[in-house]
């Protein structure tokens, strides 16, 4: 995701064999279309849900003799989104058991994420979202109903193992966990996902804020080419990187509010992202010979490998990602 984030999920669908395997191809490719979008982890759930009702209408719909017509979509999902900047992971989930943590120094605590319906349920409940602090070096274990059930539940039968190995190196515990759970001769398909995280270093990461009217431009440029020289990125692709933090600080100036704020995010990929306080969303437009504006976002969307929007409770980022050598 952008903005360095990674987003860890873990999805269920009852039932066995081809439909079951179906269904779940279907809502993974949903998956990845929509986390591309950027969308928040609540929201990105609400969509999921949506698509995997439209998924069970199609079912219902199906001839009585149809075997799929007998047998209802019920899918869960876990999804967990880690910001390796804010050292923070939100969490929202459709049924799933609740997620577990071990801080560095401290003991496995499970997350209290609020319990959203079914994905495809009845009514139109919320998925609430939950944002705790995540310190580098914490572990994150999630997991599917049977295995949350026997690993990370307070109560599980093999919460005690997970608890002694939880601080050790992450593949010694899924090993150790692994054979555990062989020897228990699981029946149904089940799934832990393990994480550790960790921390972006501070000199990979430049953030100011924008003056307010026409001079935001040539200060965020001069920010830019200051960081991208200090980076060690050449002058032709530190050339591209100011023109598109001049569009998207022009566009911001011309369709925002301040304040307005320039960050640059440098892992593997060069993140250009500039924040403002207005909600108003950004429109590609293809703009004719004659038109005078109208291509900023056209450009960036040129130079860029990948453009979106994030929307926080108040304002929005606008972002665009390139690679780029010096970013490693």
């Amino acid at each position: 995701m952008a903005g360095s984030r990674t987003a860890l999920i873990v999805g269920e669908v009852a039932g066995h064999g081809m439909a079951a395997a179906t269904t779940m191809g279907q809502l993974r490719t949903v998956i990845h279309s929509l986390a591309s979008l950027d969308l928040a982890p609540d929201e990105l759930m609400a969509r999921l849900s949506d698509t995997a009702a439209r998924l069970a209408t199609e079912r219902a719909a199906l001839p009585a003799g149809d075997p799929l017509h007998r047998e209802p979509l019920t899918a869960s999902c876990l999804i967990a989104v880690y910001d390796p900047i804010d050292l923070t992971c939100t969490f929202v989930r459709a049924g799933l058991s609740e997620p577990v943590v071990v801080p560095p120094d401290g003991v496995p605590a499970v997350v209290p994420v609020p319990a959203g319906p079914l994905l495809a349920g009845p009514g139109n409940a919320p998925f609430p979202a939950v944002t705790v602090d995540l310190p580098a070096g914490s572990t994150l274990a999630i997991g599917t109903r049977t295995l949350a059930r026997d690993v990370l539940a307070p109560s599980g039968t093999l919460r005690a193992l997970f608890d002694e190995h939880a601080h050790g190196p992450l593949p010694e515990l899924c090993d150790t966990i692994a054979y555990a759970v062989r020897d228990g001769r699981l029946s149904e398909d089940a799934l832990l996902l393990f994480a550790r995280t960790a921390a972006l270093p501070a000199e990979r990461v430049f953030g100011c804020d924008l003056p307010p009217g026409p001079e935001a431009a040539p200060f965020a440029r001069a920010e830019a080419r200051r960081r991208l020289r200090a980076w060690g990125v050449d002058r032709e692709a530190a050339f591209t990187t100011e023109l598109v933090v001049s569009e998207l600080v022009g566009n911001a100036v011309r369709y925002g509010s301040p304040p307005m704020r320039l960050r640059l995010i440098c892992n593997g990929t060069l993140t250009c992202e500039v924040s403002d306080s207005a909600m108003s969303a950004p429109h590609l437009k293809h703009a004719r010979t004659s038109d005078e504006t109208g291509r900023g976002l056209f450009i960036v969307a040129t130079l860029a490998d990948n453009w979106g929007t994030r929307y926080q409770a108040e304002g929005k980022t606008v972002w665009a990602q390139q690679t780029l050598d010096g970013c490693p």
